[in-house]
């Protein structure tokens, strides 16, 4: 198991620096595009690079994601930024995790309406308490509506977690570097 996280790890990496070079000839051929008074080729070259920029910020943060414990199983969730346009932009991360009859997803995501939207609630330990119970992982605090679990890390990052009982789902919840998902986008 902590081989195949360890191989995709190394080709997200991989996969990155195509992008990295990909961006960069796509920001060229805006800028050669404007400066020629083709403002629409422009424009679109410019699109293509933020839809590039946008993949690459998702495969950095599903880097987040944990990995399977023995024994189960992890699939990653290929399109979920083509998803989040619809959203408002922003980018994310998903995966389904599956042992036996459970299987879940852990989602993150961040700089969207929709994050914004829930850091109104999430980030009022009141309001949580109002809108269901409150669950602890290690010092953050996870609002449980019916079984799905979210939270607020930072300012920008929402994570949800739904599908199976909580107590199968808090495990893989404890697994997630919070601190450093804080600072991610920063």
């Amino acid at each position: 198991m902590q081989r195949i996280f360890l191989m995709t790890t190394v080709l997200t990496l991989i996969a990155g620096v195509a992008l990295a070079d990909e961006i960069e000839d796509s920001l060229k051929g805006a800028l050669a595009a404007y400066q020629a008074g083709k403002v629409k080729d422009a424009m679109d070259a410019a699109a293509y690079a933020q839809q590039l920029m946008q993949t690459k910020r998702g495969g950095a943060l599903a880097a987040f994601l944990p990995a399977a414990p023995d024994g189960w199983t992890r699939t990653d969730t290929a399109d979920i930024n083509q998803g989040l346009n619809v959203l408002g932009g922003g980018v994310g991360a998903e995966a389904s995790y599956a042992e036996g009859d459970t299987e879940f997803k852990i989602t993150l995501m961040a700089n969207n309406s929709m994050v914004a939207s829930m850091a109104t609630i999430l980030g009022n330990t009141v309001m949580m308490a109002q809108m269901g119970k409150i669950v602890k992982v290690g010092d953050r605090k996870f609002l449980n509506q019916d079984g799905t679990l979210s939270a607020l890390v930072g300012t920008q990052v929402l994570v949800q977690a739904q599908g199976a009982d909580p107590e199968k789902m808090l495990p893989l919840l404890q697994k997630i570097d919070f601190s450093g998902l804080e600072k991610f986008g920063l």
